[in-house]
């Protein structure tokens, strides 16, 4: 296979998985804040991890709803913030959100696929220094490829966050069983191997890990330091 049919079948998989996103979310998007903050556990214990200072660049990939990097934004006034989503419907509520929240001066936002994007054509930024992923590899099929395009894209002493769903190992089997089900309705599938991935970008990244279970092991939390 040339490497144009490979481009080529990566935006075709690329423009599929967007328009998945946009018709499960065109409806669940007016409610989607209200329906997740009990059970996305992890989130702002990353927001408080991100320790933004003044004129840090800090991106959300897949950034859905805006939530997180509003909440990060309060948090860190003097950092700049960006975000970025496949799906158009997200990005739609994003924008009356950051809006909402009086902060469409401090958040930048565009339509971008997680696995392969260029921040010097989306935002005029070559690096950033803080990026991360909130419950979205559980949603990304090619997943690997987005962490290893994340990393890439980190400043010298950058940091790239991810917290996501765990295996729930330490739960009871009955409640396992019944997520899993549950999330499988909206295409969200658990990464059993999201340390195993980690490690291999920062290895790559010439960087270090932690990474650690959070609650009972019902989500999982990494953090990639250069």
């Amino acid at each position: 296979m040339t490497q144009a049919m490979e481009r080529d079948q990566a935006l075709q998989s690329a423009d599929e998985h967007g328009g998945l996103m946009d018709a499960i979310y065109r409806r669940q998007r007016h409610i989607y804040d209200a329906t997740r903050k009990y059970f996305l556990l992890g989130r702002d214990r990353l927001i408080a991890d991100l320790d933004a200072g003044e004129g840090m660049a800090v991106l959300e990939a897949a950034c859905g709803t805006g939530r997180n990097l509003i909440v990060a934004a309060r948090r860190y006034p003097k950092a700049r913030f960006y975000g970025f989503d496949i799906s158009a419907e997200m990005l739609k509520q994003a924008r009356r959100n950051v809006d909402r929240a009086g902060l469409s001066g401090r958040i930048v936002l565009a339509q971008a696929d997680a696995t392969e994007f260029d921040p010097q054509a989306l935002f005029g930024v070559a690096a950033f220094d803080r990026i991360f992923l909130s419950y979205a590899v559980s949603m990304i099929p090619p997943w690997r490829a987005a962490i290893g395009e994340a990393a890439r894209h980190l400043s010298p002493a950058g940091a790239l966050h991810v917290v996501d769903f765990g295996q729930q190992e330490h739960l009871p089997g009955w409640f396992r069983a019944g997520l899993v089900a549950w999330l499988a309705k909206f295409h969200v599938e658990p990464r059993e191997d999201l340390e195993t991935v980690l490690a291999g970008a920062a290895r790559e990244a010439g960087a270090c890990l932690t990474f650690e279970s959070l609650h009972r092991d019902y989500a999982r939390y990494g953090v990639i330091r250069r």
